[in-house]
């Protein structure tokens, strides 16, 4: 039986596959480099459907950052991240000097875990609006960008796809990025890790809500997404919790009968009895840290920054924030 811990993390779900003897899987790539210190990129690519079977995840090419100190407010550390998430970004896309982008905001604006979309397009510099009334005040380092945050179904009554289709169609963007709210399946991960996609996204799948997904299939154009782990489920968390006691009893212990008793309990075993206490009248739990609000800020400035970076072609951050206040 596969383990049911949910991650939206292709590196956290190629370390389950794995598993303690961190055995290669067929399928799927990886490499991890650290070009600077308290940075952390894994590339993971699944190059076969033996790979998509192992991890669950889309044929394609999942780029993760690991930068545990941007909570330590540290500017030139946050530069540097912003420096290497848009080079990873450059790593999967192709543009001319013609080429328009749109940027997609999943999320709920009202739900702060799951606001990290809107929050980025808040910071990101659009200037479609600038090439089409104002071409003459150009720089000539900068590219097409657009953003919208299409909201929620919930307040829209829309299914988010449907707003972003008819968008497309409408601008024929040449790239489209989306951003949305994660999940990981490590509590440490929250706030400080960011995964960047080129197999487009599910809305909403940070929270297991996923419906029509924005994909090159679905709106025909190149569509990366960029997402941020916001919440953990309480499943994961408790089942890690008794997986920890299970393994320390089990080291301590010198009875054999205690030992095959604990041999009993496989993880079906473990999944039932954290099921029993987490979904009695009170549904699938999920955790996000208190902080929730300055880890999502945090990380929303970086996630836009690296964008415009990557997008503008030859712009600078202080470019960016000139032109942004």
């Amino acid at each position: 039986m596969k383990r049911s811990i949910r991650t939206d993390l292709a590196m956290e779900a190629r370390e389950m596959a794995q598993g303690q003897n961190k055995v290669d899987i067929p399928g799927v790539k990886s490499e991890t480099v650290t070009p600077d210190e308290d940075i952390t990129i894994t590339r993971v690519e699944v190059v076969s459907p033996i790979g998509e079977d192992s991890i669950g995840k889309p044929i394609g090419n999942y780029i993760t950052l690991e930068v545990p100190g941007i909570s330590d407010g540290d500017k030139l550390y946050e530069e540097q991240v912003k420096e290497h998430l848009a080079n990873e970004i450059r790593r999967l896309v192709r543009l001319n000097d013609n080429s328009v982008v749109l940027i997609i905001g999943l999320g709920n604006w009202n739900v702060t875990p799951d606001a990290v979309g809107p929050k980025v397009v808040e910071k990101v510099l659009v200037t479609r609006h600038i090439f089409e009334y104002v071409p003459e005040q150009v720089d000539e380092r900068m590219r097409q960008i657009c953003a919208v945050a299409p909201g929620v179904l919930g307040i829209t009554g829309i299914e988010t796809g449907e707003i972003v289709k008819g968008i497309v169609d409408r601008v024929k963007p040449d790239l489209i990025i989306a951003i949305d709210a994660l999940a990981s399946r490590k509590t440490n991960r929250i706030g400080n890790t960011i995964q960047i996609a080129d197999t487009g996204i599910s809305p909403g799948s940070g929270v297991g809500n996923k419906r029509m997904g924005l994909t090159k299939g679905t709106l025909g154009v190149q569509t990366l997404a960029i997402g941020v782990p916001t919440v953990v489920y309480a499943h994961t968390i408790g089942r890690d919790s008794l997986e920890m006691l299970l393994n320390e009893l089990t080291g301590q212990a010198s009875s054999d009968n205690f030992n095959q008793l604990l041999d009993g309990i496989d993880e079906e075993h473990l999944d039932r009895l954290v099921g029993e206490v987490l979904t009695e009248g009170l549904g699938d739990l999920v955790v996000t840290p208190k902080e929730v609000d300055v880890l999502i800020d945090d990380a929303a400035g970086i996630i836009a920054d690296g964008i415009n970076l990557a997008i503008h072609n030859g712009l600078t951050l202080e470019d960016v924030s000139r032109y942004l206040h």
